[in-house]
């Protein structure tokens, strides 16, 4: 199928505002989102007339307030509303925010990263909801920064005239909005994307997946996330396909709703990170899988860097009798500062993953394994560049010259989806964004922080430098040593595991942090955590001859993570040195 004879056509784009104009202009009474509560028989929906009024409307606002070329906090639950004030935010030409409110029932641990957001991005106004905006007032005592701040609830604007809607041309260097990294190892910073980034990036979407305006998506992921933003919102109108969305948080408490809604809409593109495949196998009853028709699923993308092989060898098994093929099961790699998707796996064909030596992997080197060895290491292909312009080197980080083809290095990137740099921080920009190879002079690239490796002319993730760990002289990475704590004793949840190192006496030291199931904290056997404990140290030492320092017991859902699923191993750290984790203790 040629992809770009079957979607709209997308030639002469600027800017993403060209785009929802040519497409309500087109197909005006077509639905583009639709968000789906759970139990409602008619969910909300839109069309590109609506969105595209709504959005003008807003802008129309936003500019006779002065907020054009300013930054604007977009705090919203997932929801139309959203999606109306970011697209609001691109009519107007104002820098969008998203982010998440503080909570008001943690926010201990919300506020600080909303504050550092505040502080960095410097915002002219706050776009909310009602809701949210008084749930915000009750903090004002007690944060009087919030108070000063310009909060405007867009879904109690009245849609009387405020003036008509000024287009400013945006052009493919005007930058759209702010994606502020996790801050999973350090504070977040702000990530400029353009919005010829976005559809350069949106295009390469198009082609890795082929998708068109036949495709059917779907995502539950965050949006103020890039995943759930980029792919999930931005995309299906750049192909011109429905899209249809949910709250994270119906995920959370029941995956099988993800796969009920693919069943019912016959959706073909969606995905998640790797811990929600896990979490629907682990979920998700042998019973319920008549209910399901997963065979419309053609691209099941997984985001998470490294792929797991048994995460998707699990998830194909057990839901091949609903449907789902192991060739629509994709591993991909991106990152923000990419704006999202760098490579991706091949289209029609199952991950391929291969078996090396894992000490060698340890040493830096890339060595296949040899048949009948205990001491391999399974990972999961990420797949090539999908766009020739976009180029991929693996780099040694600390001279910055060209690795040899056996050896591990970071990962830096070139091409027209590399965003600008980070927001207010020049000294940052130039460090991972202007990158040069230091004997050959090659450049600039974005140094991703990422380790990686081609083998066979395919790339694979290999870990974060900054979360390598290092006892006696070995490498070793921590999703490694967390996967065998996972399985090492059914009380623990998956992808809940986070392993980092202290000094302590001028050594390094491994500690591991896991949470504990509700369940079983709910109902425990005749036994203690010392059990617990005793069979991840039997486990980790066993299978990575290293003997945990510490081993923390933590109750359910108190583990810092990302917005999008991601163990947050430097809050975890802290937490840990500050006694702030939330430990759990048998009765």
């Amino acid at each position: 199928m040629n992809v770009q004879q079957s979607c709209v056509t997308n030639d002469n784009l600027v800017s993403l505002v060209d785009l929802l104009q040519r497409r309500a202009t087109e197909r005006p009474e077509q639905i583009t989102y639709t968000f789906l509560h759970s139990g409602d028989s008619q969910p909300p929906t839109m069309t590109y007339h609506q969105l595209e009024k709504r959005a003008c409307h807003l802008a129309a606002y936003l500019q006779a307030i002065g907020a054009s070329g300013e930054r604007a906090l977009l705090l919203y639950p997932t929801g139309l509303e959203y999606i109306v004030a970011f697209w609001g935010c691109l009519y107007a030409t104002v820098v969008a925010v998203p982010t998440y409110p503080p909570d008001p029932h943690r926010i201990k641990q919300t506020m600080p990263r909303f504050q550092a957001i505040v502080e960095d991005a410097q915002p002219m106004v706050v776009l909310t909801t009602s809701g949210i905006l008084a749930q915000a007032q009750q903090l004002f005592p007690h944060y009087p920064e919030l108070k000063t701040m310009n909060w405007i609830a867009t879904d109690a604007l009245t849609h009387e005239s405020v003036g008509q809607w000024q287009d400013l041309a945006s052009a493919r260097n005007t930058l759209a909005f702010l994606q502020y990294t996790s801050g999973s190892t350090a504070s977040p910073k702000g990530v400029m994307v353009t919005h010829g980034n976005l559809l350069h990036n949106l295009a390469y979407l198009q082609q890795a997946f082929s998708l068109s305006h036949q495709s059917v998506s779907l995502t539950w992921l965050p949006h103020i996330h890039d995943m759930g933003l980029i792919d999930g919102l931005l995309m299906p109108i750049y192909v011109g396909c429905p899209a249809f969305f949910m709250s994270p948080f119906k995920f959370i408490q029941q995956p099988i709703r993800w796969l009920q809604a693919i069943t019912e809409y016959r959706v073909t593109h969606s995905g998640a990170p790797n811990f929600a495949y896990d979490l629907c196998v682990h979920k998700i009853k042998q019973e319920h899988l008549n209910e399901l028709d997963l065979s419309s699923w053609e691209s099941a993308y997984n985001g998470a860097e490294p792929v797991r092989h048994t995460t998707w060898q699990r998830f194909s098994q057990f839901f091949a009798a609903a449907g789902f093929r192991a060739e629509h099961f994709y591993p991909c790699y991106g990152l923000a500062e990419a704006t999202l998707i760098v490579s991706c796996s091949t289209k029609g064909e199952p991950p391929l993953s291969r078996q090396f030596d894992e000490e060698a992997l340890g040493q830096g080197k890339v060595v296949p394994a040899r048949q009948n060895t205990n001491k391999a290491q399974t990972l999961v292909s990420s797949g090539q560049p999908v766009a020739d312009d976009t180029h991929i080197v693996i780099v040694n980080p600390h001279s910055c010259r060209r690795c040899a083809p056996d050896e591990i290095g970071e990962i830096w990137v070139s091409g027209p989806s590399v965003t600008q740099g980070y927001w207010q921080r020049t000294t940052e920009t130039t460090t991972v964004f202007n990158a040069c190879i230091s004997n050959t002079h090659e450049g600039p690239f974005m140094r991703t922080g990422d380790l990686g490796f081609f083998y066979q002319g395919e790339l694979f993730i290999a870990g974060r430098i900054k979360d390598l760990l290092i006892f006696n002289g070995r490498n070793y990475y921590p999703q490694d040593i967390e996967e065998t704590v996972e399985k090492s004793h059914p009380s623990l949840r998956p992808g809940c595991c986070a392993a980092f190192s202290i000094d302590q006496n001028d050594t390094e030291k491994l500690i591991i942090a896991v949470e504990v199931s509700s369940s079983y904290q709910a109902n425990p056997p005749q036994t203690n955590g010392l059990s617990i404990v005793n069979s991840i140290k039997r486990a980790v030492v066993a299978l990575h001859e290293i003997v945990p320092e510490d081993v923390i017991l933590l109750e359910a859902r108190s583990i810092p993570k990302t917005s999008s699923g991601k163990i947050q191993r430097h809050a975890c750290r802290v937490g840990y040195l500050t006694d702030r984790l939330d430990k759990w203790t048998a009765s």
